[in-house]
């Protein structure tokens, strides 16, 4: 496995991978000083293939979920392969996030680039996709999606990085306080798909527009959180407005008092707080992940959204090019 270290002048770095343009790890510093991995992920490189929570890499052709495996577009209905449940998750058992993409450096940047064949996984159109990451002197990293095809074909990209601010292996993040700037969610099927319309967090388990411990209201008696034994919902963030940044999240330890400001380019962070992160391979330093020891905030488009119109579009064209952004800010609070 290829793997690329961009360090700046104060020493945090990151890792990234060729296996599914993954975050294989981030270095930053506490409070003190000290720096620590504050990412999940595995020693061995064949881990990352086919993974279930898919840590630290880019799924696709379409992150998330497509229900039931299907939608139409331009009045042709495609199938997409059934991989969770009775739906289609993350492009399927073949999705992006289990290729090794091509790469390069370019200073303190790295570029991934793939190609998905029509038809791969389902999905109409070949696909060209570059992730490029840059890692900057004030502890930024910065993730910016690019693609093109040459048929109409949908979309959705994010980066599915888990997050262990005391440092990956330190055990459970239900302590960590978390601040959405979203006051409205989707509410979902027992499949987890969104049943359409948008609903407000206020007065639910689901408000983090004031910050909160994730843990505090995780076992609260509400459908949606039992449905997915944990946070495992998209969050609508205020004031998204297309192609423009807007802050989606921020994250923080009171132990260690790191904390990552997240912001995106998105119309949506969906919260997932490891639920089923118990059995996957081991971890690094010989760690064993148990469930909710770490947390993935992924920035992306709605779930389901090709067979939503209501939803902004995941449609791509000919002609037109796929551009999306996520920025993490790491700090200290």
């Amino acid at each position: 496995m290829k793997t690329y270290t961009l360090k700046n002048s104060s020493g945090a770095s990151v890792v990234l991978s060729e296996v599914g343009a993954a975050i294989v790890s981030i270095n930053v510093p506490d409070a003190e000083g000290k720096l620590a991995d504050v990412v999940l992920g595995y020693p061995k490189a064949e881990s990352y293939f086919g993974d279930g929570p898919c840590a630290g890499k880019c799924p696709g052709r379409y992150a998330n979920r497509i229900a039931l495996g299907k939608f139409t577009l331009d009045g042709k209905e495609y199938s997409l392969p059934i991989n969770n449940g009775p739906n289609h998750l993350h492009g399927g058992p073949e999705g992006f996030q289990n290729k090794v993409w091509e790469s390069r450096q370019d200073g303190n940047a790295v570029e991934f680039m793939y190609f998905s064949p029509d038809g791969e996984m389902g999905y109409p159109g070949n696909l060209k996709v570059v992730a490029r990451y840059e890692w900057s002197e004030d502890n930024r990293l910065q993730l910016t999606f690019t693609a093109q095809t040459d048929a109409a074909t949908v979309i959705n990209l994010t980066n599915h990085v888990y997050f262990n601010l005391d440092g990956e292996g330190a055990g459970s993040i239900l302590d960590h306080m978390l601040k959405l700037n979203a006051s409205e969610f989707l509410p979902t099927s027992e499949s987890l798909i969104p049943l359409g319309e948008s609903e407000p967090v206020a007065g639910t388990p689901l408000d983090f527009v004031s910050p909160k411990r994730i843990g505090r209201d995780i076992k609260a008696d509400f459908e949606p959180l039992r449905i997915g034994k944990g946070y495992d919902h998209c969050f609508v963030i205020d004031g998204h407005m297309e192609g423009q940044l807007s802050e989606a999240a921020e994250l923080w330890s009171e132990k260690s008092r790191r904390c990552v400001k997240i912001f995106t380019t998105q119309p949506g962070v969906q919260i997932y707080t490891g639920n089923w992160l118990e059995g996957c391979p081991e971890g690094k330093n010989g760690h064993i992940y148990h469930d909710y020891d770490g947390v993935a905030l992924e920035c992306q488009h709605f779930p389901d959204s090709p067979n939503k119109p209501d939803y902004p579009s995941t449609v791509l064209r000919p002609g037109e090019t796929f551009e999306q952004a996520i920025i993490w800010q790491f700090g200290i609070k």
